[in-house]
């Protein structure tokens, strides 16, 4: 058993991250986009909106189905399958002229988008030693939730600087790079043969259900999700109106500094090592909590700045540490459950920003900041239904 990671496990490593990240930001890049696609297909802000819970629906099916199919046809295979979908779908997004068109090849990216975040986590576990698993889920975790920030970065930097179709002929480029990464460097992944027929490994979904405490930690993954794509979504108006008034660049500069809160994420696996899982999820759900709920109060810049760290912090600390606890609860079952973590979590992101929005309109920014860190509160009450036996 190797001890520490050599050479090839570094390289390795820093490709997973990569393309975890590409992939995933590819979630996020409507959300400063809203504003624009609403004027440039002249729909109201509320529609604009689907565009992003289009991608993020078909992500969370896919995810589940896709993750699946991993355990049949192989985890490279379907990354590799993923990437070149996304190549050919990501440039005619750029140029499309109609908003439905928009909103379907949405869709139909995020199907393809999804092959790759549950392929990429039981690869990771596969391929990996076991010692070094918590590290490489805290690496691609961080990869998950960077992409958040990088996300909306990126297009925010794009829509400055050129018109919004750039944004996805430059990801056309970003993906061939990150498909040729993939297939000359990650190793194939043992064919797992499983039995049975294609359509009964589908039934296996419901053995997680059987599991003790595993159906109740997919609350936390969905709450996360909806609470960090919520507040994203609901930032870039509380900042631009009258407690703030910034501008879209000033805007771009908040955005980027709650990465600062992301790293901790790698390290997560050494903490729960040290302090066990659910010291580790209370930890974070309560920093998520404080960090979001106080932001309506404050029309302190520079306090809402150390807000948005804090609450960053507290999901990066939850959310490797949720996966690593579906992964061990689950035991033979982990690719499953892993998918249906990645399921539930990405049906949090289709859903935050309508919910989000919705609040907005109904009682403004501190109701939407409050009821957001209000259900992340909440969540402190699943890791008491939650049974891990001794030595885990």
């Amino acid at each position: 058993m190797k001890s520490e990671f050599n050479l090839n496990d570094s390289m390795m490593t820093v490709i997973l991250f990569w393309c975890s990240l590409v992939v995933v930001s590819s979630l996020y890049l409507t959300i400063p986009l809203v504003p624009v696609i609403a004027l440039t297909f002249e729909v109201t802000l509320s529609q604009a909106a689907w565009t992003s819970s289009a991608f993020s629906l078909s992500f969370a099916i896919g995810g589940l189905i896709f993750g699946i199919l991993s355990d049949r046809y192989g985890r490279k295979h379907l990354m590799i399958t993923g990437l070149i979908l996304l190549i050919v779908i990501t440039p005619l997004i750029g140029s499309v002229s109609s908003f439905a068109s928009f909103v379907i090849l949405q869709a139909v990216e995020g199907l393809a988008a999804s092959m790759f975040p549950p392929s990429v986590l039981a690869l990771g576990m596969e391929i990996f030693p076991s010692n070094k698993r918590g590290t490489i889920i805290g690496f691609i975790s961080t990869a998950f939730l960077m992409a958040a920030i990088v996300g909306q970065i990126f297009s925010s930097f794009v829509i400055l600087k050129l018109d919004w179709s750039y944004t996805y002929y430059i990801l056309f480029v970003i993906y061939l790079i990150s498909a040729i990464l993939i297939a000359y460097y990650i190793p194939r992944d043992a064919n797992q043969k499983p039995e049975g027929t294609l359509f009964s490994s589908f039934f296996k979904i419901g053995a997680i259900f059987n599991q003790n405490g595993l159906p109740i930690c997919y609350i936390v993954s969905t709450v996360l999700f909806i609470s960090l794509v919520g507040y994203y979504t609901t930032l870039e108006s509380y900042l631009s109106g009258p407690d703030f008034g910034l501008n879209h660049r000033e805007i771009l500069l908040i955005r980027a500094v709650g990465i600062i809160g992301m790293f901790i994420s790698p390290f997560t696996g050494r903490l729960v090592a040290k302090f066990g899982f659910k010291n580790i999820l209370w930890t974070g759900l309560t920093l998520s909590g404080i960090g979001l709920g106080i932001q309506g109060f404050t029309s302190n810049l520079y306090f809402l700045l150390i807000m948005s760290v804090i609450f960053v912090t507290g999901i990066s600390l939850t959310l490797p540490t949720i996966i690593s606890l579906i992964g061990q609860l689950a035991g033979h079952s982990r690719g499953t459950a892993v998918s249906f973590h990645m399921f539930m979590a990405f049906i949090g992101a289709s859903i935050g920003p309508i919910v989000s929005i919705e609040l907005v309109k109904f009682g403004g920014h501190l109701i939407t900041f409050a009821s957001l860190s209000g259900i992340l509160f909440l969540s402190l009450m699943i890791p008491f239904f939650i049974r891990i036996e001794k030595g885990n």
